[in-house]
C-alpha cells in the first residue's frame, strides 16, 4: 500500500492585541519605542539552560526588550522560540527582516543569518561565510553599540570559543555595560571566561540573578541617550575631588579630559553600585581604593580593531605609501608612531600594511619602517607586547593575512617575528611625557575626542614638532587639525594630513603639557639657531679618512660588513658570482693564514696579530702583518671580527725572486723543492675549501627543501587548524541543537506520561494503528480483549489472536482510510461482552492521515439492561395484550403509546390510525370530552389516579355507550417519560343508562 501524499494544514496566525505595559517605574518608561532599552544576549553551546534561567527571572513587565544571539546550525529549522515560550510570559519571537523591538518581547535569531539594528527595528543579512569560525554575536552587539551608545546592554552566557568578547569591548566604548554568567554556573565557560580575561565584565553572576541587577542598573541609570549631560556645578566640584583621588592613586591626572566623556562613564560606575550622587561615589572611591583601579581603567577603554575603517587603510596601502617611498629615495627607514595604541592592533595592522605596499611596489631598495607604539594603559601595553589575539580576529583580518602574518598558537593567533620586531611598544602619557621625533608617520585615532579643545589646540603642534616635513598625520573619522596653517589635507574624508615645511616655532610644543595657568603663548618668532662648529669631530674624520690603516669588519662566518680604507692591496672580488666573503676575496698568500687565524679568535674570542705574511700582488709580493680581533665593546657591534691589515716593517716591498741569480744550485733546487710543496700545499687546500663549499651549498639546498617542507607542514597545519575551527563551529552548532532537541525531547516525554496515564486512567482500550494496519502502539485495557504482548508493536493486526466477533474489522477499517468518515459498531465478543468499537483516522498536527485510532468502550453492562427493558416490554405487551377490557398507554401529551386488541375491536379502530396518534382527535374527536380532558391534565397529575369515572360514549355505530374508566399514572426519574395507563370498561348494561359522578 503505497503512501499518498496528504495535503499539509496551513494555520494563519492572528496578530496580538496590544496589551499595557508596566515598567520597572514610572520614570523609567521610556519615552518612545526609539529609546526602549534593548538588551543583548550572546549565548552558544549550553545557552538554553542559561536563557532558560535568564528568562525564567525576569518580570514580564520589565520594559525592556531582549534579542537573543546564538550559533545555529544553518541547515536546522530552529525550535528556540517554542522552547524558551515555557518558561517566559513575554511574547518570543524568531525574527524577520525589518522588524521593529517592542517591550516586554524577546526576539530570537533564526538559524543562518546574521543580526543587526537600526533606529530600534532588527534587521536580517546573509552570512559572510556558511560555515566556519562565524561570530553573530560580535556582530550583533557592534551594531547595538552603535545604535543605543551609552545605552547598550550586553549579556554573554554560556558558550565555546570568544565570540562576544569584541562585541562587548564596542558596547563599552560606547560607555554601555557588560553582564557576563560565573563561569562557574556556566556549561561552557569559553565565552564568559574570555568576556573576563578581557576586563570587559562589569558585573559577573549566575544567570537567575543577572535579571534582578539589570533591572537595579536601569533604576540608577536614564534610559534616554543625552548627547552632553548638564554637569551642575555641585557635581562638577565632586567631578573635581574624583579628578584628585586618581591622580593620587594613579599619578595620571584626567583635568582635561571631555567631562561630558568622563561624566558618562562616573555615571555607569554610579549606576552599577546603585549610587545617585557624585558625593557618596567620591566617598565610596576613598573608602574602596581598588574602584580607583577600576574607574581609571573605565576611562582608558580603548576600542581598538585590526583595519578599523577597511577603506582608510586601504588608501593608505595602495596611494600613501607609495607617495612616500617616490618622495624619500633616498632613504631606507622610515619612522612611525602611534598614539594611543591600546592592545596593539592598530600598530601591527599599520606595519602588515607597509609589508603589503613593499611586496607590491618591489622597490630596488629594501625600504623599512619602525614604529613607535605608545600607550597610558600599561596593562594594554603589555597585551600588545606579547602579540598574542584570540581567534576572533578572523572578522577582520582576511584568511590571506592571517596566513601570512599570524601563527596559529593554541586558542588563537600570535603575530609573526617579521611584523612583531617592527614595532616597540611603550608606555607614555601624550600630555606629560616627550614626543617621538623625526617621524614619517603619526597616528592618532580616536584620542583627541575625549580631550578638551584647548588641550587639542596643545597636541596639534606637538603633532607637527615630531613630524618631518611632509610627515603624514593620520586622526580618527571624527578628529579633525581644524583650520591650521601647518597642516595641508591629503583626504579629508579619511582624515590625512601633510606636515607643511614650515619652519617650527622654537617652543611649540612644551613637556610637559600642564594646565592652562602654567602655559605661555608665543608672543614672537625667534631666528634660527646656527649649531656650533665641532671642531673636534670634523678633524677625527679627517684623521681616519687618510692615516687609519685599511681594515675589513665581518661577521663571525666571514661576511663582509664594513671596509675602511683602500684594501685593493689584500683582498679582491674573485670570478663568477658576487661574492662577499672574507675568504673568498683575499689574495694568495694571505687567504691561508688569514682562515686558520680567523678561527683561533673566534674561539678565543681575543686579538691575535701575524707578521710578515707574503701577499701575492699582481706584479709584487707585499710583506704584510695582519690583526685580527673578536669584538665585544660597543655592544652593538658586539660578536662581529675587525680585520686590520699593515705593511711589514723590514721589507715594505720585496721583488719576486730571480731564477737567474747568483746563488747556488742547491738553493736554487730547495726553493723550487719548497715553492712545489707550497704550490701542492696551496691546490690541496683550494681542494679542500671547494670541497667544503660543496658541502655547504649541498648542506644550503637541503636546509632549503627542509625549508619549504617545514612550509608545506605549515600549510598543512593551518589547513587543519582551519577544519578544526569549523569543527569546532559545528560542534557549539550541534550543541545548540541538541539542547534544543533535549528540551523538545522532555516535553514529549511529558506529553507522552500524561497521555499514557490519560488513556489508562479513562479504562478505554485504545490502539493506533499505521496505514498497513500494523500496530503502532496500545494500551494496557486493550489487551484484555485483543491478545496484544510489547514485542507486538509493527505486527499486523490481523495476526493477533482476538476475542471479538468482529471478522469485518480490515475491511472496516480499509474503508475509514479511504473515506475519512469514522466507523461505529457494537460488538460482542466470545465469552460474551460487549464492546463498542469506533474506528477513526489518525490525524497529524499537520492535518496528515498517519493511520487509525480503533477504541474500545465496554458496553456489557447497557446490553444487560437492554435485554432486561426489551424482556420487560414484551412481557408487558402481552399482558396488555391479554386484557380483555380495552386498555390504552398514553405519554404525558395525550398521545397514544400502545392500545391492545381489545380497544381496537371495541371502538372498531385500526392500529395504524391510533398509535401514534392524540386520543382527543381519534373516532373524529369522540374522546375531546371536556370532563375528561381535565381528570387527565389536572386531577391525575396531582392525585396520581382515579377510579370508575363514568362517561357517556357515543358511537356512530353502536350509539351511546356508558364506559367506566380507571387511570394511573406511571412515574419516572424524568418528566419527559411519564406515561398513563387508562383502562375501558363498558358498564352500559350494568348501569342500565344511569350514570352516576365517579368515586374519587
Amino acid at each position: 500500500m503505497e503512501d499518498k501524499p496528504k495535503p499539509k494544514k496551513t494555520v494563519t496566525g492572528e496578530k496580538e492585541p496590544p496589551k499595557k505595559r508596566e515598567g520597572v517605574t514610572e520614570k523609567d518608561k521610556p519615552e518612545d519605542s526609539s529609546h526602549i532599552p534593548i538588551v543583548g544576549i550572546g549565548a552558544s553551546a549550553g545557552g538554553l539552560e542559561a536563557l532558560e534561567l535568564f528568562l525564567g527571572n525576569m518580570p514580564p513587565d520589565s520594559g525592556m526588550a531582549f534579542a537573543i544571539v546564538q550559533h545555529l546550525d544553518p541547515t536546522h529549522k530552529g525550535i528556540m522560540p517554542e522552547l524558551l515560550q515555557r518558561v517566559t510570559k513575554m511574547k518570543v519571537i524568531q525574527v524577520k527582516d525589518n522588524m521593529q523591538v517592542l517591550p516586554d518581547h524577546v526576539y530570537v535569531i533564526p538559524p543562518n543569518s546574521d543580526m543587526s539594528i537600526l533606529h530600534g527595528v532588527l534587521f536580517l543579512l546573509d552570512p559572510a561565510a556558511p560555515r566556519g569560525l562565524r561570530l553573530p554575536i560580535d556582530y550583533f552587539f557592534r551594531s547595538l553599540a552603535e545604535d543605543r551608545q551609552d545605552g547598550s546592554i550586553g549579556v554573554i552566557l554560556s558558550g565555546m570559543g570568544t565570540d562576544g568578547t569584541t562585541g562587548l569591548r564596542a558596547i563599552k566604548e560606547k560607555a554601555g555595560i557588560a553582564f557576563v554568567q560565573e563561569p562557574a554556573s556556566a556549561k561552557f565557560d569559553g565565552m564568559p571566561r574570555s568576556a573576563i580575561n578581557a576586563g570587559l565584565a562589569d558585573i559577573v553572576a549566575p544567570p537567575e540573578e543577572l535579571p534582578g541587577k539589570i533591572i537595579a542598573y536601569l533604576r540608577h541609570t536614564p534610559t534616554v541617550t543625552r548627547p552632553e549631560p548638564i554637569i551642575e556645578e555641585k557635581s562638577m566640584n565632586s567631578l573635581s575631588k574624583v579628578f584628585v583621588l586618581l591622580r593620587e592613586h594613579t599619578g595620571h591626572d584626567f583635568t582635561y579630559y571631555k567631562k561630558s566623556s568622563v561624566y558618562r562613564r562616573i555615571e555607569r560606575r554610579m549606576a552599577i553600585h546603585q549610587i545617585d550622587n557624585v558625593n557618596t561615589y567620591v566617598r565610596y572611591l576613598r573608602e574602596n581604593p581598588s574602584e580607583l583601579d577600576l574607574l581609571f581603567h573605565e576611562l582608558l577603554i580603548g576600542v581598538t580593531g585590526f583595519f578599523r575603517d577597511p577603506p582608510v587603510w586601504e588608501y593608505i596601502k595602495e596611494n600613501l605609501i607609495p607617495i612616500l617611498v617616490r618622495e624619500k629615495p633616498k632613504e631606507t627607514k622610515f619612522r612611525a608612531w602611534v598614539a594611543g595604541c591600546s592592545t596593539g592592533e592598530e600598530a601591527y595592522s599599520l606595519a602588515i600594511i607597509f609589508r603589503e605596499a613593499m611586496d607590491k611596489l618591489k622597490p630596488g631598495r629594501n625600504y623599512t619602517l619602525q614604529i613607535f607604539a605608545t600607550d597610558l594603559d600599561s596593562d594594554a601595553i603589555e597585551k600588545a607586547r606579547q602579540g598574542f589575539f584570540l581567534p576572533n580576529i578572523s572578522g577582520d583580518v582576511s584568511p590571506e593575512r592571517l596566513s601570512r602574518f599570524f601563527a596559529k598558537e593554541g586558542n588563537g593567533y600570535r603575530i609573526k617575528k617579521e611584523i612583531r620586531e617592527t614595532v616597540i611598544f611603550a608606555s607614555q602619557n601624550i600630555i606629560m611625557d616627550p614626543p617621538f621625533t623625526n617621524l614619517d608617520i603619526l597616528s592618532c585615532r580616536n584620542l583627541l575626542i575625549y580631550l578638551e579643545p584647548k588641550l587639542q589646540k596643545k597636541i596639534i603642534p606637538l603633532f607637527f614638532y615630531s613630524l618631518k616635513p611632509g610627515g603624514v598625520l593620520l586622526l580618527g573619522s571624527s578628529e579633525t587639525v581644524g583650520p591650521s596653517d601647518i597642516f595641508s589635507t591629503i583626504d579629508n574624508k579619511f582624515r590625512l594630513y601633510k606636515r607643511k615645511d614650515t619652519y617650527i616655532l622654537p617652543g611649540m610644543a612644551e613637556f610637559p603639557i600642564t594646565s592652562p595657568s602654567h602655559s605661555r603663548e608665543l608672543q614672537h618668532i625667534d631666528p634660527p639657531i646656527r649649531k656650533e662648529i665641532n671642531l673636534q669631530a670634523l678633524a677625527e674624520q679627517l684623521i681616519l679618512r687618510n692615516y687609519s690603516p685599511p681594515a675589513v669588519l665581518t661577521t663571525e662566518k666571514g661576511d663582509i660588513l664594513y671596509l675602511n680604507g683602500r684594501t685593493g692591496k689584500y683582498i679582491e672580488p674573485p670570478a663568477g658570482k658576487a661574492n662577499w666573503n672574507i675568504f673568498a676575496m683575499a689574495r694568495d698568500g694571505l687567504r691561508y693564514e688569514l682562515s686558520g687565524t680567523f678561527q683561533k679568535v673566534i674561539r678565543e674570542q681575543g686579538t691575535i696579530t701575524v707578521r710578515n705574511i707574503p701577499v701575492q700582488g699582481d706584479r709584487e709580493v707585499y710583506p704584510t702583518d695582519c690583526t685580527v680581533q673578536y669584538i665585544i665593546d660597543p655592544g652593538a657591534l658586539a660578536g662581529m671580527i675587525l680585520i686590520v691589515f699593515s705593511d711589514a716593517k723590514a721589507t715594505p716591498k720585496v721583488k719576486k725572486p730571480d731564477k737567474t741569480s747568483s746563488a747556488s744550485e742547491s738553493d736554487n733546487e730547495r726553493i723550487k723543492e719548497l715553492e712545489t710543496e707550497l704550490r701542492r700545499n696551496y691546490e690541496e687546500l683550494r681542494t679542500t675549501r671547494e670541497e667544503m663549499q660543496t658541502s655547504q651549498e649541498e648542506l644550503k639546498s637541503a636546509n632549503e627543501e627542509m625549508q619549504s617542507t617545514n612550509e608545506e607542514l605549515q600549510s598543512t597545519n593551518e589547513e587543519l587548524t582551519t577544519s578544526r575551527e569549523e569543527m569546532q563551529s559545528m560542534n557549539e552548532e550541534l550543541q545548540t541543537v541538541n539542547a534544543e532537541l533535549q528540551g523538545r525531547i522532555e516535553e514529549f516525554s511529558r506529553t507522552n506520561n500524561d497521555m499514557k496515564n490519560l488513556l489508562n486512567s479513562t479504562e478505554i482500550a485504545t490502539i493506533f494503528l499505521d496505514e498497513n494496519m500494523n500496530i503502532r502502539r496500545f494500551t494496557i485495557p486493550a489487551t484484555r480483549i485483543i491478545h496484544l504482548i510489547p514485542g507486538d508493536e509493527g505486527r499486523p493486526v490481523t495476526d493477533i489472536a482476538s476475542d471479538l466477533i468482529y471478522p469485518d474489522l480490515v475491511k472496516d477499517a480499509e474503508d475509514v482510510l479511504e473515506t475519512l468518515i469514522y466507523s461505529e459498531k457494537e460488538i460482542a465478543t466470545r465469552d460474551n461482552r460487549w464492546f463498542r468499537v469506533r474506528i477513526m483516522p489518525y490525524r497529524t498536527l499537520d492535518n496528515i492521515i498517519e493511520g487509525l485510532v480503533v477504541t474500545f468502550v465496554e458496553i456489557t453492562s447497557v446490553k444487560k439492561k437492554e435485554y432486561e427493558l426489551i424482556a420487560a416490554r414484551d412481557l408487558a405487551e402481552g399482558i396488555i395484550a391479554t386484557i380483555r377490557e380495552p386498555l390504552l398507554v398514553l405519554d404525558s401529551n395525550m398521545k397514544i403509546i400502545v392500545a391492545n386488541r381489545s380497544f381496537y375491536k371495541m371502538f372498531n379502530l385500526h392500529k395504524e390510525e391510533t398509535e401514534g396518534e392524540c386520543l382527543y382527535s381519534i373516532g373524529g374527536g369522540q374522546w375531546d370530552i371536556p370532563d375528561l380532558r381535565a381528570f387527565l391534565e389536572t386531577v391525575l397529575p396531582e392525585e396520581k389516579s382515579f377510579d370508575n369515572y363514568i362517561v357517556r360514549h357515543i358511537h356512530p355505530k353502536t350509539g351511546e355507550r356508558i364506559m367506566e374508566l380507571n387511570a394511573r399514572q406511571i412515574l419516572s426519574d424524568d418528566p419527559s417519560s411519564e406515561l398513563i395507563l387508562l383502562a375501558i370498561e363498558d358498564v352500559t348494561d350494568q348501569k342500565g343508562g344511569n350514570i352516576h359522578e365517579p368515586e374519587r
